[in-house]
């Protein structure tokens, strides 16, 4: 059955969700702020900021307008930076309740907000009213936008409290180089999303100040115990830290240069100012946000969390890398499942 949807967000990951949409047959509309980017993707049909050398279809109807782009679909997708989400989602319900519109809420955003320290369901729930949504889900895993632009294999699960609202936003996405898993713990694949840009930006620095294959596994993989730590702490079922959301997107972000977490970690490990990396990528690197939110938050609940700790310090200037990885290895010793 096609559905007509609007995909609120045309960076690489909005703009590939967008492009699958269609190529499943369903009707989507693409809004941006940026109306010459607009006028790229709907002239042109492409987005080479974001996504190089790749054409969109042209059935991919791109808005400026955030109005037009809503009004008399079945669904929107979010797919804005998380510390924006908020305020898109309030002009989003005043939209909604102009139309008189009740539609299905999903997103893509991969953050914790900022000072609340919500996840993206979370701030979506306060601020689209419940007369004007029919459920809240969210999509994620391992799923660089440059390989999905490439048809490669690509698996990803959907999340919703109900497992039927994520049943139907599988149906949406589904398709031969695209598989969708279904989840009920919304939770755990939101705080997996979110944290594994933190250590994505861990894996690049150490990459560029020479460290090898040892020294990435030992992150990765204590990275996720973090993760697993604070995600647990709020009610998460473990066993999705090891899924998809969890474990399987920190492989693919914590090594794939396509990640601009990854790379502005490499470029610090380089020695480059965390300023002049924010300016030079010209796209929001979540980890940065995040590391500040999960750091404050783990605090907050007492939770050990201590390369998230480290990495905050580096990126707000308070030690440098050679200094943190000297503290964290020269911790106490600790057994490894505690």
């Amino acid at each position: 059955m096609v559905e007509k949807i609007a995909v609120l967000g045309a960076g690489s990951w909005g703009s590939m969700l967008a492009n699958i949409l269609v190529e499943n047959g369903n009707e989507v509309r693409l809004w941006s702020y940026k109306q010459s980017q607009v006028d790229e993707l709907n002239n042109n049909h492409t987005n080479e900021k974001y996504i190089k050398d790749f054409t969109y279809p042209k059935e991919l109807v791109a808005y400026a307008d955030m109005k037009e782009a809503i009004n008399g679909v079945d669904d929107i997708l979010f797919v804005v930076p998380a510390q924006v989400t908020r305020s898109t989602a309030k002009q989003v319900n005043e939209i909604l309740d102009e139309l008189d519109m009740k539609v299905n809420i999903i997103h893509g955003s991969k953050g914790i907000e900022q000072n609340t320290y919500k996840r993206m369901s979370e701030v979506l729930a306060d601020e689209i009213d419940e007369s004007n949504r029919k459920s809240i889900s969210v999509i994620s895993g391992p799923s660089q936008a440059e390989s999905v632009a490439k048809h490669d294999i690509t698996l990803v699960t959907t999340a919703s409290e109900n497992i039927k609202d994520a049943e139907h936003i599988q149906s949406l996405f589904i398709n031969d180089y695209f598989r969708v898993y279904t989840n009920d713990d919304i939770i755990g694949v939101e705080i997996g999303a979110a944290l594994k840009n933190i250590i994505a930006i861990g894996a690049g620095a150490l990459y560029g100040l020479g460290y090898a294959d040892n020294a990435k596994a030992a992150l990765m993989t204590r990275g996720l115990a973090e993760i697993s730590r604070l995600g647990t702490s709020f009610g998460a079922n473990p066993l999705t830290f090891t899924g998809l959301s969890g474990f399987g997107d920190v492989i693919v972000t914590a090594t794939s240069s396509d990640s601009r977490n990854w790379r502005a970690g490499y470029q610090l490990g380089k020695g480059e100012t965390l300023d002049d990396i924010v300016e030079n990528m010209g796209m929001v690197i979540e980890g940065i946000a995040t590391a500040e939110a999960a750091y404050e938050l783990a605090n907050q609940r007492g939770i050990d969390m201590p390369i998230t700790s480290a990495i905050y310090k580096v990126l707000h200037k308070e030690i440098t890398i050679d200094d943190a990885i000297s503290q964290l290895m020269h911790r106490k010793g600790r057994a490894e499942l505690d």
